[in-house]
């Protein structure tokens, strides 16, 4: 979290391997990114990372199954049929399966990115501003979807936002100032993380 022009979607970006960085290191696991060429890096991107992005990112042509299996379709890999029920059932998409985005609704497409990002097991999950373009139902639907990828599947979601409601979901909260982190929150509150940005912003 942080001000406009903190740097928070510069941040995110540049540790999930989208932009390459001027100094310093990013690692996955084992992994220096910018050791990598951007044929391996395309390769990590698609495997062991997912993205949910404030834009659904969605094929028009495709149905929500397809759109949520698509990296591994692009990877060559049949996904885990067991894993994708759980996560299609964990995101209530059943019954919506065979739809294609401009016949769901806002919060149906965020669900469909939020199951495309999970449905790889992917180490972990870049989230930017993945409620941004929903009502405050279907976001609190999405954001408890994410609570529970990490509290149930075990997963790791890194979430850009500026709502204090959306990060008291968190576990922990990182504030940037300028480019830098000046504070942190473990366990947040809407309200701890709203009196921490008032603070940041006198």
């Amino acid at each position: 979290m942080g001000p406009s022009g903190s740097g928070k979607s510069t941040l995110l970006h540049c540790i999930a391997g989208l932009d390459r960085l001027t100094s310093g290191e990013v690692w996955l696991g084992e992994l220096a990114l910018s050791q990598l060429s951007e044929r391996e890096l395309t390769k990590v991107r698609r495997d062991q990372v997912g993205f949910v992005f404030q834009a659904f990112n969605l094929i028009p042509t495709l149905n929500a199954l397809e759109n949520i299996t698509l990296p591994m379709a692009l990877a060559g890999r049949r996904p885990d049929d067991e894993w994708l029920d759980r996560v299609i059932d964990t995101v209530g998409l059943r019954d919506r399966l065979t739809h294609r985005p401009s016949e769901l609704s806002g919060g149906q497409q965020q669900r469909v990115a939020v199951a495309r990002a999970l449905a790889s097991r992917p180490q972990i999950v870049f989230a930017d501003e993945p409620t941004g373009n929903l009502d405050s139902r279907s976001g609190a639907e999405i954001l408890s979807f994410m609570q529970r990828a990490v509290r149930e599947f075990g997963q790791t979601v890194v979430m850009v936002t500026h709502d204090p409601i959306a990060a008291s979901y968190s576990d922990r909260v990182v504030f940037l100032v300028d480019g830098r982190i000046v504070d942190e929150i473990h366990d947040p509150t809407a309200d701890s993380v709203l009196r921490k940005m008032r603070e940041l912003g006198d």
